[in-house]
């Protein structure tokens, strides 16, 4: 028989279940660390802090150094509240705004104090990166608006009474009589004009292709909950490869195989309880997120716009899994083999695929991190469950876990042996 026989991969994918639920330290490894994982490391980055008590960094390029106007608005800025004011030179905050290594930079541009002493009207820059905390960002625009409306009408008086001084002064004696109600009216002149002609303004960018959407805080656990599920789930590998060299080194597939069981049955039933450990993983570790970890005081994560495609990355993930199980039962030689494969390599791909999918490219690791199925399942997720995509959205990063699950298994079942 050389098909596939589904009752008989059926009886040995039970027979494997069963093992498995009696192994109560490999339960408590598949279900109960992964949660523990995530609540460690959602306390350590995901804590609630008071906003108002965090000091938020501003990266500034003076192009007028050494005015006295740049000064004052550097240490308006600082007195503020909330803002500490860092400076940077030119062409090295744009590099470091471009890598992302800095997520905002503001620009005093030059002749800054002589324009603002002129009357002229001078606009600061205020430009963020794509992957700048769009809430830090909306308050630091919110805090320089202000500080620069400040600046503008104080600005505004003292050039204005500066006007009625030279006024007084040029006038004969007997015409030096600018009155209270003359000088209230001047000022109330300036306060009008400072609000629709203000002689400081600030300009704020962002990337062009964020300006469409909306930008929220990204909720830690939205990251976390399907990073570590990844993790875990690719951990299931492990479990298959070593279910299968078992079955070799007590000889039970010689003796499967003289049984009217089909090879394509075997190995369809050893693969079978990956699938369906990881299923019960993902379950376990989404519904946690929704409706056990808001209980603990975190942040309820959302699952997404688009359910269908949630449950097909998912699938898709475990089917990769599973085959990646398959390969390294294949070439591992020995139980040290597979278990220095699956506890060093799968949980770097596993961490690496949570930090990289993130942030923004980083030139020396980014051929490396696309190189493992974790980033492009951790990017399918972020898109699902951070941006709200739907699945023909995530498609470009489906399409790369579709290619390792053929490869894996391909390769899998071409070099695998049952004696």
């Amino acid at each position: 028989m050389t098909g596939l026989n589904v009752p008989a991969a059926v009886r040995v994918t039970r027979k494997d279940i069963k093992v498995l639920l009696k192994e109560r330290g490999t339960l408590l490894y598949l279900f109960v660390v992964p949660l523990v994982f995530i609540v460690a490391f959602g306390g350590a980055f995901g804590g609630r802090s008071d906003p108002k008590a965090e000091m938020i960094t501003l990266p500034v390029v003076n192009l007028d150094a050494g005015s006295e106007a740049s000064q004052t608005l550097l240490d308006a800025l600082d007195q503020g509240g909330g803002i500490r004011c860092e400076l940077y030179d030119d062409e090295k905050a744009r590099t470091m705004l471009d890598r992302g290594d800095i997520n905002r930079v503001l620009t005093i541009p030059a002749n800054y104090d002589a324009d603002l002493g002129a009357g002229r009207p001078v606009t600061l820059r205020l430009v963020n990166h794509a992957d700048a905390n769009a809430a830090k960002s909306e308050a630091m625009y919110r805090a320089l608006t202000g500080v620069a409306t400040g600046l503008s009408l104080e600005t505004q008086l003292i050039a204005s009474f500066r006007q009625m001084a030279d006024m007084e002064a040029a006038a004969s004696p007997d015409q030096q009589v600018f009155a209270a109600e003359l000088a209230n009216e001047q000022a109330q002149s300036q306060f009008a004009r400072s609000r629709t002609q203000p002689l400081l303004a600030v300009n704020e960018r962002w990337p062009d292709h964020l300006l469409d959407e909306a930008e929220e805080d990204i909720n830690p656990l939205s990251v976390l909950v399907p990073g570590f599920a990844v993790l875990f789930i690719f951990l299931t590998a492990q479990t298959t490869a070593m279910s299968i060299y078992e079955e070799k080194k007590i000889g039970s597939f010689r003796r499967l195989l003289a049984a009217p069981i089909s090879k394509a049955a075997i190995l369809g039933g050893k693969m079978t309880p990956n699938l369906i450990t990881g299923l019960a993983q993902t379950v376990v570790l989404f519904g946690a997120a929704v409706f056990i970890l808001p209980v603990l005081g975190f942040e309820r994560i959302s699952l997404g716009n688009d359910p269908l495609a949630l449950v097909l990355v998912c699938l898709i993930v475990l089917l990769c899994s599973t085959s990646l199980g398959l390969l390294i039962a294949a070439i591992a030689r020995t139980e040290g083999q597979i278990s220095g494969v699956s506890q060093v390599v799968l949980w770097a791909f596993g961490f690496a695929g949570i930090l990289f999918a993130q942030g923004p490219p980083i030139p020396l690791l980014d051929t490396f991190t696309q190189a493992i199925p974790h980033y492009w399942a951790n990017a399918a997720l972020t898109d699902l469950l951070v941006r709200g995509h739907d699945l023909a959205e995530v498609l470009p990063n489906i399409l790369p876990l579709l290619g390792f699950t053929a490869a894996f298994l391909a390769i899998g079942l071409w070099r695998f042996e049952f004696d």
